[in-house]
Formats: structure tokens, sequence, C-alpha cells
């Protein structure tokens, strides 16, 4: 009789540590970060414990809303070209033999084995002036003179495409391989064209994977300030350089907390749409 109980108590005991760590290294910072933005910047040094608004209403300000909508172009810039090239290589690649799937993943891997800085430092030779693909392309005599690409807002989207590509790749890959190809078949014979059926059966079945590769390279490109540090200069802000230039140099905490709720809430309402859309898909399936 007593079994239940004690095979609940284990399960619990099993599970303290997580949530223990959930609380301390998830949840806490989360609070904290909340607390601190309504907080005050000392004038010298730390945080005055005063409660204000004045952090969010200096987000509207047009200077740092400028940056936001800067972050967000890129961020849709960035998107589209990974859709681009991401959808139709992971999906190619779910219609691969089995040892050729093996091959692509392994090159799919390859890059997470090196440091991405030191990946972005070889694009920085290959941008920069007179430098790999400038030479290529005046000994080609596509070009008489240098590009000038490096701290340019292309080479900043090229940058974050490569980094994220890989994500949308996996997600799309998962996604089509349990794709039950015998439905695009039947689509097929039942008079489609080869439009009809990818749009009605294929791109449908294969949304969740879309959804959650956009999730995936959307939310990072809209902080990874160290890839527009690089390949940009100092020409193009994002949140995230904003943030790190708050805590690093101004050393206003409250306000880069500030900054970084704002932040969070725009990712939980992406996560809430992609939650919805995904949703809907499976009812529609379903029925």
């Amino acid at each position: 009789m007593n079994k239940p109980h004690k095979k609940n108590g284990a399960v619990w005991l099993a599970a303290l540590p997580l949530y223990l760590f959930t609380l301390v290294f998830v949840l806490g910072p989360l609070v904290y970060m909340l607390i601190l933005s309504f907080q005050k910047r000392a004038d010298v040094w730390g945080v005055v414990h005063e409660f204000t608004l004045a952090n969010y209403q200096n987000i509207l300000t047009p200077v740092y809303l400028e940056t936001f909508v800067e972050s967000f172009r890129l961020a849709l810039t960035s998107t589209f070209f990974i859709v681009l090239i991401g959808y139709p290589f992971g999906y190619f690649m779910a219609k691969l033999s089995a040892p050729w799937k093996k091959r692509m993943m392994l090159l799919l891997m390859v890059p997470f084995w090196t440091s991405s800085l030191i990946r972005l430092y070889g694009w920085i030779i290959i941008f920069r002036a007179k430098g790999t693909l400038d030479q290529l392309l005046m000994g080609l005599g596509l070009i008489d003179k240098p590009l000038k690409l490096l701290y340019s807002y292309e080479a900043v989207v090229v940058g974050m495409v490569y980094a994220l590509l890989q994500f949308m790749i996996l997600a799309v890959y998962s996604s089509a391989e349990k794709l039950d190809w015998n439905l695009v078949q039947a689509a097929r014979d039942l008079g489609a064209t080869p439009f009809q059926a990818f749009y009605t059966v294929t791109l449908k079945l294969t949304l969740p994977g879309l959804l959650s590769g956009v999730i995936l390279t959307f939310i990072p490109s809209m902080g990874l300030f160290f890839i527009a540090d690089l390949l940009g200069g100092n020409k193009i802000v994002l949140v995230g350089s904003l943030i790190q230039d708050q805590l690093m140099k101004a050393h206003n905490w409250p306000f880069a907390a500030a900054l970084s709720v704002v932040l969070m809430i725009l990712t939980s309402l992406m996560i809430t749409l992609y939650k919805r859309v995904t949703h809907s898909n499976e009812l529609e399936g379903i029925l």
C-alpha cells in the first residue's frame, strides 16, 4: 500500500537538485534583474534602492528605440537568408541515403569544434580590403578595385548567417526526416503539381521544424553583438552591444537590466507565437 508513496518520494528527491538549480541559477537571476530594472543608478558606482520607472522611460527615447529597430531589422534580414538557404538544405538532406546523412551531419558539426571568434576572424581576412575575396574577384576580372566589404552591414549579415545557419538546417532536417513521403506521393497521384504537393503537404508538415529554426536564429541574432563589433566595427549597434556598454562602460546597471527585461519580453512573445502556430498546425492535422 505504501509503494506508490515511496515511489513518488523517490522521484521527488531525484528531481530536487534540478529544481534547486533552476531556482538558484535561472529564476533567481531573472527576479534580481527585474527588481534591478526598477531602481536608480548611483552617482558614482552601484545602485540606489529607490523605485523608479525612469529606466523604461529612457528606452523610449529615439536613440535607444533606433537600436531596437536596427536589431530587429538585422534579425529579420539574417533570418530571411538563413531560411532561404537552410530550409532547402535541411529538406534535401533528409532525402539522402543513410551514409550520406551521416557525412553531412559531420560536416555540419565540424564548425562547432572551433571557436566562433576564430571563425569570424577568418571572415575578416576574407572581407578586408585586398583580402581573399577581393584578390579572387580582381583575378577573375570581375572588379577593378577592392569592394571594402569589411565593417559594413552586408558583412554583419553574412556573419550572422554563417554563425546561425546550422541551427536552421538541423531543425528543418529533424522535421523533414520524420515526414511520411507516401503522403507527398499520394498528393501527386491525386493530381497535385509538385508545387501544390509541396505547399499543401510538405511545407505544412515541416512547419514546426521551420519555425523552430526561425526561433533559434532570430532571437540570437538580436543579441550577438560580438559579430556586429567584429564585422561591422562601431557602425552597427545591437541591443546586446547596448547592454554591454551600459554594464561595462557606463556602469548603469539598472538601465542595462531594463533593456534585458524588454529583450526577454520580446523573446517570450516570439516563443508564445511559435507555440500557438505549431499547436494550430497540429489541430489542423488531426482534423
